[in-house]
């Protein structure tokens, strides 16, 4: 699979390959390793576990289909399905699946284009099928389907800023945690860590709620306006953007914090770590922290806090790196 929108080609070679595949799963002599080969095929794209799906609605066309009144066994007399009975099968399933997605895509239900994006190491830029253009922080994952009634983004991790293509009939809706933001043509970012979502909206206009399964749009945001909200919350919290946010600084390759408790600059920091750091208790957690770090640099970071701020590390059974507070000392009467 590639980043690229699927082509009518590689659509034709999907539909190839689940003919092929409901032909040899079907047939006495499939083997094991090619039913593993099967399954990896069929992880591989959303589309290709839905043709191979519907072909298999089909395959009892084939059943019905008049056979010819002699077939050759193999040994031990064991029934076999004639090879010219397969070969319409697979025939009917080739023509059928294309209508079936047809279909799916005029009932809204499939789309025409599906795209993976990763950036693990380095920001990345890449341009969807609707023309939007996105900046991937690193470690962020995204998909993108576009469907016939509306283009949807999925964020499973990270970060992500969006220059979206504006087509008032055909909203941009992305999700994140359980939570979803509607636009249309706008720019906008997304912060995600864990259950917590923050989205910075920068020109345009959007909705944002913080439970999909709830009745209702959500709530409205402007520009120069935020939205922040958990996992599990029954509204997101809505603000003015402070006219200093450093929120998107990390496509500058930087992470600004600007005088923050632990407690609130740990998750922008544990964002870009493999072990997150935590705090041993709320006293450790109340202690500020700021500075402007480079996101590649983090981890060297962790092991320079005990030099700037009254606290030392200890790790705790999972092997996290955990801050311990210094207590003070009563001063001597």
């Amino acid at each position: 699979m590639t980043d690229s929108s699927l082509s009518q080609a590689e659509y034709d070679a999907i539909t190839d390959a689940a003919a092929h595949w409901c032909t040899r799963l079907h047939a006495i002599d499939c083997t094991a390793q090619e039913r593993i080969a099967f399954e990896h095929w069929r992880d591989a794209h959303p589309l290709h576990a839905f043709e191979y799906e519907a072909m298999l609605e089909i395959w009892e066309i084939a059943g019905d289909l008049p056979r010819p009144d002699a077939v050759e066994p193999i040994s031990h007399s064991r029934p076999v399905m004639p090879w010219r009975t397969l070969g319409i099968a697979a025939a009917v399933c080739a023509l059928a699946v294309p209508l079936a997605l047809y279909g799916g895509w005029n009932m809204g239900w499939l789309p025409n284009s599906y795209q993976h994006f990763e950036a693990r190491e380095t920001v990345r830029q890449v341009i969807l099928s609707d023309g939007s253009q996105v900046e991937l922080n690193l470690g962020s994952e995204l998909t993108f389907s576009n469907y016939k009634d509306q283009r949807q983004v999925t964020l499973e991790k990270g970060e992500a800023f969006f220059s979206v293509s504006d087509d008032a009939s055909h909203p941009f809706i992305l999700k994140a945690a359980d939570g979803r933001i509607r636009v249309t043509g706008t720019r906008f970012n997304v912060w995600m860590y864990e259950d917590q979502v923050r989205v910075n909206l920068i020109e345009g206009s959007g909705l944002v709620s913080s439970n999909d399964d709830l009745v209702g749009n959500g709530m409205r945001l402007g520009p120069a306006t935020q939205a922040r909200y958990k996992r599990g919350d029954f509204t997101p919290q809505i603000s003015q953007t402070d006219a200093n946010d450093n929120s998107l600084a990390w496509r500058s390759g930087k992470l600004v914090l600007d005088n923050l408790e632990l407690n609130d600059a740990l998750p922008l920091i544990n964002r870009y770590l493999s072990k997150p750091v935590m705090v041993a208790d709320h006293n450790t957690g109340s202690i500020r922290l700021g500075g402007i770090y480079n996101i590649k640099e983090l981890n060297s970071l962790v092991a320079s806090l005990p030099k700037v701020l009254p606290v030392y590390l200890t790790r705790n059974k999972e092997g996290n790196p955990v801050l311990n507070s210094i207590p003070q000392q009563a001063p001597k009467s």
